[in-house]
């Protein structure tokens, strides 16, 4: 008996083992959708209410060395540009809901992310990589070598595409994307300081070299880079 246990065991042991591969292989796949990152499902409720996040925001500039989590970064970018309803409005105000803003990441200390260039899809709340490797100190090299770029878990980028508003609303449209812009932005802040991270707004880059290293469209212009972290 005891030597048909041992049998019984040996033959079992590569199929557990090649099921338990199969089911990491399965996670994996769930995760990724034609090469798109499923993101976490964003909360929709907080114990911070709206009123103490105002209160309590502030630009932060210095963090921790500690990673941020994916569930992190899902919320940010989901209050900064995601969709809330059946009709595609979003996080955010967008003049004639035309939404010009297109969102990317420049991860380097996100727990369940490779460092990496990330573009972020609102339509299924998801990351396409953009470019491998952590690129934070390069990001930083475009932006007047401001260390706080380099310390930060994530980076997060705002691009825009002028066309999709000036076609509608001619030079005006320029300046509503900016707008718009500014509201994604503050969106991101009251969710960093509701979330327990710091983040801070950075408008001195050079425009085309951010634009080069994170290898935007033609049609794509950056405007705003939001640095986030633990403090």
């Amino acid at each position: 008996m005891i030597r048909i246990a041992i049998c019984i065991a040996l033959i079992l042991i590569p199929v557990l083992i090649t099921g338990a591969c199969i089911d990491e292989e399965e996670t994996e796949q769930n995760m990724r959708q034609g090469g798109e990152i499923m993101l976490p499902e964003p909360r929709t409720t907080g114990e911070i209410s709206i009123e103490e996040a105002m209160r309590n925001r502030r630009s932060v500039r210095r963090y921790t060395k500690e990673a941020i989590t994916l569930n992190d970064l899902s919320q940010l970018l989901w209050a900064a540009q995601g969709i809330t309803s059946e009709e595609g409005f979003r996080t955010a105000p967008s003049a004639g809901a035309l939404y010009p803003l297109e969102v990317y990441v420049v991860a380097g200390n996100v727990d369940g992310l490779a460092g990496g260039v990330y573009r972020y899809r609102a339509e299924g709340h998801t990351l396409r990589m953009i470019r491998d490797g952590d690129l934070r100190e390069n990001l930083s090299e475009c932006a007047l070598k401001q260390t706080q770029i380099t310390d930060a878990a994530v980076d997060i980028v705002f691009a825009a595409v002028f066309n999709r508003t000036t076609a509608k609303y001619g030079e005006r449209g320029v300046r509503y994307a900016y707008i718009e812009a500014g509201h994604a932005a503050q969106n991101v802040y009251l969710q960093a300081g509701a979330s327990g991270l710091g983040v801070c707004a950075v408008g001195a880059f050079y425009a085309q070299e951010v634009s080069e290293l994170l290898a935007l469209s033609g049609d794509e212009t950056p405007i705003y880079i939001l640095t986030v972290g633990k403090v």
